[in-house]
């Protein structure tokens, strides 16, 4: 399996969707299970955690995939007037959303504990996109 996939005939390249769901999921659980014990607002059934962990991460990464895409489109010009800062906002849109599916499985009581997750999660997520995926990307351009 390659981690990053070129394109014949044009310089697109870009890493395997395989290998960064997989670390998207790997991440974000870990940061749900240690946030999961900080916070007594967020809370995970009890019953099988890491499993209910992993099943909301596969679907915020759905969501992220497919909805968030068109509410950023829609949003633009709400993004732009507060210099990106609603875009936390629609992160935890999102992550209620999950909340929303996952049912009583998952459960955030606080909208302010759920906004500092929302803000945890993107900085994750480019941490991932700076430290993993980019250096990868330009390793391959290279050769």
């Amino acid at each position: 399996m390659k981690l990053v996939v070129t394109t014949k005939g044009k310089n697109a390249v870009r890493i395997n969707r395989f290998f960064e769901f997989v670390l998207y999921v790997i991440t974000y659980t870990i940061a749900f299970l240690i946030l999961e014990g900080i916070f007594d607002s967020f809370q995970i059934s009890s019953d099988y955690k890491r499993l209910y962990s992993v099943l909301a991460v596969c679907i915020i990464y759905v969501l992220d995939k497919a909805v968030k895409p068109l509410l950023v489109t829609l949003t633009i010009p709400i993004t732009g007037l507060t210099f990106g800062l609603f875009y936390f906002v629609i992160n935890t849109l999102i992550l209620k959303l999950t909340d929303w599916i996952m049912g009583p499985k998952l459960n955030f009581t606080d909208i302010w504990i759920l906004f500092f997750i929302a803000i945890l999660l993107s900085v994750i997520s480019f941490a991932i996109e700076e430290v993993i995926i980019k250096p990868l990307i330009k390793k391959a351009k290279k050769k």
